[in-house]
């Protein structure tokens, strides 16, 4: 059964923009039912404990990046390791976040969503230095350069995608070639860049206990 990514943000009580344009739109459903998922519209929201704080906190960074639980706490458990070795764990985290390939073609605009970049990455849809490559969890590198592969620009998706790109606003360490459909790696990205709607700090509380 296909997860209904929309009671993610009820839950949490914020948008994650798990479903791209939708979410911009009146059919969201936190903007229809702006209450956790079988709870009444008036009932009063009880205190949160801290583990409670923390895990919709965890929760909130999980789901932008679109991880499954797996996935996202071997990323955090990385950092937590190397705490005290890391200028900023809360940078180093999110570098590794906003690194992965199906964030970049998010970033880049070449997907609505992480969900859908995800799928056009491991549909082999993108080319690293030329070279194909398939794997979501790529950590990109400063100097590479991410392309849509030639004779998958002639694709209807991709075709309607190069007219979207006239308005993408990459992040600054993304150099887009909105002509080519090509962008290069040409710095670290930030927390601000990642612009992210939680608090990253308790991320690691989380996983602390």
């Amino acid at each position: 059964m296909k997860k209904n990514v929309c009671r993610i943000c009820r839950r949490v009580g914020q948008k994650l923009f798990l479903k791209g344009e939708r979410c911009f739109s009146p059919k969201c459903s936190l903007t229809r039912r702006p209450y956790r998922p079988g709870q009444k519209p008036k009932k009063v929201k009880a205190g949160l404990s801290d583990y409670g704080r923390e895990l919709i906190e965890k929760q909130k960074v999980k789901c932008w990046y679109s991880l499954s639980e797996r996935q996202f706490k071997k990323y955090a458990k990385a950092v937590l390791e190397k705490r005290g070795k890391v200028e900023d764990a809360s940078l180093e985290l999110v570098r590794k976040l906003e690194k992965r390939l199906d964030n970049v073609v998010f970033r880049l605009g070449f997907a609505s969503s992480r969900r859908q970049a995800r799928q056009l990455v491991s549909h082999g849809n993108f080319l690293i230095n030329g070279k194909p490559l398939n794997i979501p969890s790529y950590e990109v590198k400063k100097g590479e350069v991410i392309s849509v592969k030639e004779q998958k620009k002639e694709k209807p998706f991709f075709k309607k995608i190069s007219l979207s790109l006239k308005k993408t606003k990459p992040p600054l360490w993304l150099e887009l070639d909105k002509e080519k459909m090509s962008a290069k790696v040409v710095g670290e990205p930030t927390l601000e860049d990642a612009n992210l709607p939680a608090e990253i700090h308790s991320v690691f509380e989380f996983y602390s206990h």
